[in-house]
């Protein structure tokens, strides 16, 4: 997470969406760089309105904050866990995809209990509302990347290089359309809000 004070910007990042690469980027511009521990450097809505926005509210006096993150297609995201839990040192670890199959890997994601490998959370569930209307300001998608770049570069008022930060092992990756079908029943919410980014 980075709080861009004066520009009254949240940048709250969405786990695999390219938020290390912008988050080093822009670190040494922001008033406030959250990287530890994982819970608050990926602190969603929810925890952002529980925590972040109170104090920012009361203990600051400032009511103004807007919000931004990122979102990438559901099925694309699901494939950078993938192969993210395939690097070598995970080897044997119960998070590890290694030796499963991509269709393995959704098969399990789709499940109402998720074994280890497959518990990688929710990007609807990340960026949910909250009851009290605190929600994402502006919202991205991970592929455009050049509105992205350029809103940053607009609200901030500096130039914006990315680097690879963080980066999955490469490989190509299949869905089968049976299982697609069943991850677009299922998780139907993620399909849903990626569509709805303008």
């Amino acid at each position: 997470m980075l709080v861009f004070w004066s520009e009254k910007l949240v940048f709250l990042s969405v786990p695999k969406t390219g938020t290390t690469a912008i988050e080093k980027a822009l670190a040494p511009r922001a008033a406030m760089v959250i990287s530890n521990p994982p819970e608050l450097k990926h602190a969603p809505v929810y925890r952002y309105n529980r925590f972040f926005r109170p104090m920012f509210e009361k203990a600051c006096r400032e009511e103004n904050m807007e919000t931004m993150a990122v979102m990438r297609e559901p099925i694309s995201w699901l494939g950078s866990w993938y192969r993210y839990r395939q690097r070598d040192f995970l080897k044997g670890k119960a998070n590890s995809t290694f030796g499963k199959t991509f269709d393995e890997f959704v098969e399990a994601y789709c499940k109402g209990d998720r074994p280890p490998f497959a518990n990688v959370g929710s990007q609807a569930k990340f960026l949910e509302p909250r009851p009290n209307g605190t929600k994402v300001t502006h919202l991205f998608r991970y592929e455009d990347q050049g509105r992205i770049i350029g809103f940053l570069e607009d609200r901030l008022k500096t130039k914006l290089a990315l680097g690879q930060e963080n980066v999955s092992p490469r490989m190509a990756l299949t869905l089968s359309p049976k299982v697609e079908a069943k991850l677009r029943r299922k998780c139907a919410e993620e399909f849903a809000l990626y569509d709805s980014i303008s």
